[in-house]
């Protein structure tokens, strides 16, 4: 598939596919449109209800599941905002679709934290609508860290995100921020300050743009009248957006809103370009690109770690025996298996033919060996069925250490040294400085 299509089938059907939401409005036509439209935009699944008691039986009985609701002011059972209190009370996120509004009215719902208000007999509302549905569902999606020092402005920018439904972690500095990235915390965007107590936005910036590459993260900064000069310095920078404060909200929440969506679509070719076409896990471009910044995660926290190279045992001889459609139904199968052991946690990926990569997030060398010996163990047990025959797969393993900083090519020599030896010595096994330490002193 090209990156055009799958991009293309991301953004239609697949966007939102599989999340639940409520439709509450009792017009007939108002009813129909949206949900047709909900539906053939972002492939939601939504639940239509043209009352409040309608609407309590469709969260009683959906266990939660509900993410958004779309909902009108006033139905024939509930005429003064029963519906939107009830909805903000099961905490689901609420965008109002009304026919009876005011700026009174507005600014009471607003304050309720909605994310918008909508009025039907606007031109484009019920397009306003479907835009504001993928708005929410994307922010829902949308990791913030927000680095700000005072209170104040913190209190209210983070007030504004949470309304717009993203997942908001604060900073009160940079070296906070960078704390956090470095110890696991997994961001799309980083909004911050432009005047920090302990670095400028400008060096915060080139730090997240040095550790973590030109596009992993967006970075918006916020500044007042003072510092609205620097704007143009920001983004010549690498910066990403650039919003003044005080800032209209509509305006903040468009701007935040577009970088995250650009920040989605960059997530997602990465997605594609970083998977191997056999197996579905990570391939060697995305092993060289991401390993070496997570091996400078791990030093900078003071922590050893290591990196593993697994090789199928006699893969040749099968492939010759069996064909290579056999091959990859092995290779497959091995991938699989290794995903679902190594998880999330450590970076997995096929370096090529039958050698898999495994770089440990943060274990030294006896618990990476340690961890190395259940993958072979639980490999060498597993079978597979091919042609109505079940194939008995091992591997060997070579296990190198990383405690200063090297090139990653440095890295994997060493584990393929290990892996060699894991070879010579009979296969089926490991092989690192701990067991050839063991093995001299035995």
């Amino acid at each position: 598939m090209s990156f055009r299509k799958a991009l293309a089938r991301e953004n239609h059907i697949q966007k939102h596919s599989g999340k639940r939401m409520l439709l509450v409005e009792d017009s007939r036509m108002f009813a129909t449109v949206l949900k047709h439209g909900l539906e053939t935009a972002h492939g939601v699944d939504v639940t239509h209800c043209a009352s409040l008691e309608a609407l309590r039986q469709a969260v009683e009985a959906g266990d939660g599941a509900y993410c958004v609701a779309v909902l009108d002011l006033n139905l024939p059972d509930a005429p003064n905002c029963e519906a939107l209190e009830y909805v903000i009370s099961q905490n689901i996120a609420a965008i109002v679709f009304t026919g009876s509004f005011n700026n009174s009215t507005r600014e009471d719902i607003l304050c309720r934290q909605v994310i918008d208000c909508v009025i039907k007999s606007q031109p484009d509302s019920i397009s306003h609508v479907i835009s504001l549905v993928d708005r929410a569902l994307t922010n829902m999606k949308t990791t913030v860290l927000l680095v700000d020092s005072d209170p104040t402005s913190q209190v209210v920018v983070l007030s504004q995100l949470r309304q717009q439904q993203f997942c908001v972690t604060t900073a009160a500095g940079g070296k906070e921020a960078l704390h956090l990235l470095d110890t696991g915390g997994c961001f799309d965007l980083v909004v911050t300050d432009f005047a920090l107590p302990d670095m400028t936005a400008y060096t915060l910036l080139a730090e997240l743009r040095q550790r973590y590459g030109e596009d992993t993260l967006g970075v918006i900064a916020l500044a007042g009248d003072g510092d609205r000069q620097h704007a143009a310095r920001f983004l010549q920078r690498g910066g990403t957006e650039f919003i003044p404060k005080p800032f209209l909200v509509d305006e903040f929440n468009s701007r935040v809103f577009q970088v995250a969506s650009i920040q989605k679509r960059i997530q997602a070719l990465h997605g594609i370009a970083a998977r191997d076409y056999l197996t579905d896990i990570y391939n060697r471009r995305y092993f060289f690109q991401h390993g070496p910044r997570l091996v400078e995660q791990c030093l900078r926290r003071g922590e050893t770690t290591s990196i593993a190279i697994l090789d199928i045992d006699h893969f040749k001889r099968l492939n010759d025996t069996y064909g290579h459609e056999v091959g990859d139904l092995v290779l497959k199968a091995v991938a699989k298996r290794l995903r679902g052991l190594v998880g999330e946690e450590h970076l997995l990926a096929r370096l090529g033919g039958e050698e898999f990569g495994v770089l440990f997030n943060g274990l030294d060398v006896n618990a990476a060996s340690d961890f190395c010996e259940m993958l072979r163990l639980d490999l060498a047990q597993a079978k597979v069925i091919a042609d109505d025959e079940e194939l008995s797969v091992t591997v060997s393993i070579g296990l190198a250490t990383i405690e200063g900083l090297e090139t990653f090519e440095n890295y994997l020599n060493a584990a393929d040294q290990f892996l060699y030896m894991a070879k010579y010595d009979g296969r089926n096994r490991i092989v690192s400085e701990l067991t050839l330490l063991k093995s001299m002193a035995s």
